[in-house]
């Protein structure tokens, strides 16, 4: 096959994982635990998903993209004062329950399995431009988790290498213009509110304010 074929082949498989090919769905939730989201049961037969973000703006976007997948949200503070995203207690959220925890703590699942959807959502949480490249925010509580979700990133086109800066926390940084073009293509279109300098776009040329924990992506 030309390289020109490859190509087109590799951008057709991105679109039908990017978050603007498939429905939304409750499932996408998953995306706000590969950073610094929780989630917790009730009963064993319902679960709730919720989220300390650092801004505002994140909120209200989270709110909107949870209604698009039929998911109501509230916001409210955290101990800390930052804005926390939480949803209802909800039957069809309870599979991320064992997927995402062991002995009650936070874990990673192994062999996990990425979509535009996921990442969108994650974006959306903790991502953000930084030294021309996008950060994505890890959970700093949940440590044992970062190879697999570097793996999970590799799986769908962006191998990553893992960050652990003393001031802003550990994370993964996506850079390379070929790269941030596949995320770009994966998390679709700015939602309504976000600043441009903080949605992933085909380049790496922004310059982004210090924020929280990220991973690097060459």
């Amino acid at each position: 096959m030309s390289n020109g074929c490859s190509i087109l082949a590799r951008v057709a498989q991105l679109s039908f994982y990017s978050a603007e090919a498939n429905s939304p769905r409750p499932a996408d939730l998953a995306g706000l635990l590969c950073g610094s989201g929780q989630v917790a049961s009730f009963g064993g037969t319902a679960a709730r998903v919720s989220v300390v973000v650092d801004e505002s703006w994140r909120a209200r976007a989270l709110v909107a993209e949870l209604a698009a997948r039929r998911v109501d949200a509230d916001v409210g503070l955290a101990e800390d004062g930052r804005p926390l995203v939480r949803t209802p207690f909800r039957c069809d959220l309870i599979g991320l329950v064992p997927a995402w925890t062991r002995d009650a703590a936070k874990t990673v699942p192994a062999g996990l399995t990425l979509d535009g959807a996921a990442l969108r959502l994650w974006a959306l949480a903790a991502g953000g431009w930084r030294d021309a490249g996008y950060r994505l925010g890890l959970d700093p509580t949940a440590r044992d988790g970062y190879e697999s979700l570097g793996g999970a990133l590799a799986r769908c086109g962006l191998p990553s290498r893992l960050l652990d800066d003393r001031d802003e926390g550990p994370g993964l940084r996506i850079s390379g213009r070929r790269r941030l073009a596949r995320l770009a293509e994966l998390v679709g279109t700015r939602p309504a509110g976000v600043p441009e300098s903080q949605w992933p776009v085909p380049t790496g040329a922004h310059r982004c304010a210090r924020g929280g924990p990220s991973v690097l992506i060459k």
